[in-house]
């Protein structure tokens, strides 16, 4: 079979903003390919790096000619997927047409459309492997709440429950000759920089274990994993990391370090294969305080900068959100990682209720905190989480999922939505301030400065002119803006 896996174009200014600093690679695919049989003919079509996207989408449907078209997205790309997928449907009616990845996942009655046939939910190898074995041999996949049949046969009792992940060490090593690296990177920033250390280079992925013990009430991951963290063999994980020509990796977990037993026997397993690379990681601050020492054997064989959710900067925020930590926490954290030398990417999270008190609250934080990388969402609720049903019914957009990107608030805001919008990317403007490379003034290679100085201009554009992705009428809601005093 001839297989072609569609990555969407996004569409907000405020993730082609984000881009501009992060591109990653299209990672699931490399895991769906290594699932299936080698003598399919399998195809990557990365829509994010054409300026002319759906050009290049039909123009590779006439060339390739695929079978099966496979398209993943996250909520704010599904409206382009289901876009895309009718225009397969359109150019090669016989074609088969599956989607995947986050939104399939939360969200599968958004994709039951007559454009779509099948929908994969969750951990895709399994379902993608059956699915493309089954088409091969002419016959129909068997159904369940990973894998559903659009249209007549959707299973609406199945795509209620949660699909399962499956044993870890079932999961391929992913192939990654399917894409140009070179299109892929990260700014790069480190606690202690080397003068004129390139900030952009060319960044890998990959992922050594999946799920999460925590419930914090936004996210989706615990009603994904039940409320588990299962790593994958670290001789399999060290295996896949020897093989990235890249020399930074980028990992994908949900947390990274919160087996210490699993942390150790992987960087042992690295250390043993001599593998040496850079490593960007993701870990809760409470993590990082049980296990300094399990830190400190990873900045060892080069962790460079560890993403912290601090979320909020009162107790009583991160408590209504069941953080399971605390703001002592999160400095302590990141006390503990600068003395390690380690990098902190700080997370915060706003609230559309936020007024400017509250947006002066946390400017005052962020500006007293030593430096750190930042970054900076509105706490919105993925879908399927109970707190994104409570908060349906007071949605304001018309397309809620055309906006979930974690930069719109999708509820009514208590600062007119023009105003809102310029304090956040006021936030976001004065938070670039508190980079350690800006703090410390380390010497820049000056064609990458002014890739950042670029970079920075078009992100704080998006943030200012958010208000614009929403219907004009909102756009000075409530209209007196003396409500927000």
């Amino acid at each position: 079979m001839r297989i072609l896996l569609v990555k969407p174009p996004p569409h907000l200014k405020t993730v082609l903003g984000l881009q501009r600093f992060q591109r990653l690679e299209p990672l699931e695919f490399g895991y769906l390919a290594a699932a299936i049989p080698a003598d399919h003919e399998v195809g990557v079509l990365d829509l994010r790096l054409y300026r002319f996207a759906d050009y290049v989408f039909q123009r590779e449907l006439a060339r390739f000619r695929p079978d099966l078209v496979g398209f993943t997205a996250y909520s704010h790309e599904s409206g382009t997927m289901k876009r895309l997928a009718a225009i397969v449907r359109r150019l090669l009616p016989k074609t088969r047409i599956v989607v995947g990845g986050h939104h399939a996942t939360v969200a599968p009655a958004d994709c039951n459309i007559p454009a779509i046939d099948y929908i994969v939910r969750g951990e895709g190898c399994a379902p993608f492997a059956a699915l493309v074995a089954a088409l091969n041999r002419g016959e129909e996949p068997e159904g369940d709440a990973s894998l559903l049949f659009a249209g007549e046969r959707f299973d609406q009792e199945a795509a209620e429950t949660w699909p399962r992940y499956p044993d870890p060490a079932t999961i391929p090593i992913p192939r990654r000759d399917l894409w140009d690296s070179r299109h892929y990177y990260c700014v790069w920033v480190c606690e202690n920089p080397r003068n004129w250390q390139v900030l952009f280079p060319r960044v890998a992925m990959a992922r050594t274990s999946y799920g999460c013990k925590m419930t914090c009430s936004f996210c989706i991951v615990p009603f994904l994993s039940g409320k588990t963290h299962q790593p994958r063999l670290a001789d399999v994980v060290a295996e896949d990391l020897a093989r990235i020509e890249a020399d930074h990796v980028y990992f994908a977990d949900d947390e990274n370090f919160i087996d210490e037993q699993f942390g150790f026997e992987l960087a042992e397993a690295l250390a043993k294969r001599g593998v040496k690379k850079r490593y960007f990681a993701w870990a809760r601050a409470t993590t990082i305080l049980h296990y300094p020492e399990l830190m400190h054997r990873w900045k060892g064989i080069v962790l460079d900068g560890v993403f912290v959710g601090f979320e909020f900067v009162t107790n009583q925020e991160l408590k209504a959100v069941h953080k399971g930590g605390t703001v002592s926490h999160n400095e302590r954290a990141h006390d503990t990682l600068r003395r390690l030398g380690i990098a902190c990417h700080a997370a915060f999270m706003v609230r559309p209720e936020y007024g400017h008190t509250e947006f002066q609250r946390l400017r005052d934080y962020v500006n007293a905190m030593p430096p750190a990388q930042c970054s900076f969402t509105v706490c919105t609720p993925s879908p399927g989480t109970p707190d994104y049903v409570a908060a349906r019914p007071a949605f304001w957009c018309g397309d809620a999922y055309d906006l979930h990107d974690c930069m719109h608030p999708l509820t009514p805001t208590t600062l007119p939505l023009r105003e809102f919008s310029a304090a956040f990317a006021r936030q976001v403007r004065e938070a670039a301030w508190r980079n350690p490379l800006r703090v410390e003034r380390h010497p820049i290679r000056p064609w990458e400065l002014a890739r950042v100085i670029a970079a920075e201009r078009r992100y704080d554009r998006a943030f200012q002119q958010l208000y614009r992705d929403y219907p004009r009428e909102l756009w000075d809601w409530p209209g007196d803006s003396r409500l927000s005093a």
